[in-house]
């Protein structure tokens, strides 16, 4: 079956044209220019980003958790964001859970023809124990990926709450999804290369998607990560420094603190009990 991809955004035409004449200069301000149009188109959307964030915290509130569900970049970026989660926010790893076509195996290699597969989505998330309290937002540039299109089909069969991020207007993904988040940022620099723009676009989305979701479930307190995981020395120097700000203990006396109590929170909850 032919189709007609030039009418889409994401592959139409780049702006520019011989590249490879181009001086290193110039190549870099005109990339430079184009991804300054991304925030803008991102912006129009703020409305329907908001509307899927109150939607996903009312779930996750009744114990549900969040799916990301892509291919190519785009499945790379949900893994990447679900990824972030957990030392960030200190949540549990199954609480946003990112699912790349082709398995674990395409995050560094793409694996041919994953994408194609209206089925597997599905069975990918059902590995997880999948239910009507969980949320399934699916991530496609063109909105045209079979992967997602299959998933987001089969978790609305199921009464599942489904939302998207896609760079096409009118697509077949954003078609499934009960809230669609469409963010067209146009040609790319070079003519269908969705990593650039279109990437950038679906990375802002998914900062402020889990960002926000993750504020309004209690996992900042004022503007800090008072649940961060202390995994390596840096973030136990920020730690520190939170304690210290939040109490105005000694340095000393927070890293006592942190290694007793485990959090940040816990550690100013401590001190602000006495």
């Amino acid at each position: 079956m032919s189709e007609n991809l030039s009418a889409l955004a994401t592959e139409s035409s780049s702006t520019y044209d011989n590249l490879e004449q181009q001086t290193v200069d110039t190549i870099l301000r005109q990339i430079n220019a184009e991804d300054k149009t991304v925030p803008v188109a991102v912006e129009k959307v703020i409305p329907a980003i908001e509307a899927l964030v109150h939607e996903i915290v009312k779930r996750m509130k009744q114990g549900g958790r969040l799916f990301y569900i892509g291919a190519g970049t785009s499945g790379r970026l949900g893994v990447v964001d679900a990824s972030e989660c957990p030392p960030t926010y200190g949540v549990p790893h199954d609480w946003v859970i990112g699912l790349i076509a082709g398995g674990d195996s395409a995050i560094r290699k793409a694996v041919e023809n994953a994408e194609d597969d209206e089925k597997q989505a599905w069975l990918d998330m059902e590995a997880y124990g999948i239910d009507e309290l969980d949320t399934v937002v699916g991530i496609a540039a063109s909105g045209r990926t079979p992967y997602v299109i299959g998933g987001l089909r089969d978790a609305n069969a199921r009464g599942i709450l489904t939302g998207c991020i896609v760079c096409n207007a009118g697509s077949a993904v954003a078609a499934e999804a009960k809230y669609p988040i469409e963010v067209v940022v146009g040609p790319e620099y070079v003519t269908g290369s969705t990593r650039m723009k279109s990437g950038t676009a679906q990375k802002l989305v998914l900062n402020m998607l889990s960002t926000a979701v993750m504020i309004q479930l209690g996992r900042v307190r004022g503007n800090k990560m008072v649940d961060m995981q202390l995994s390596n020395h840096k973030l136990v120097l920020r730690a520190i420094r939170m304690v210290r700000e939040a109490t105005g203990v000694s340095d000393e006396v927070a890293a006592e603190l942190l290694e007793k109590h485990g959090s940040v929170r816990n550690a100013v909850d401590a001190i602000q009990a006495k």
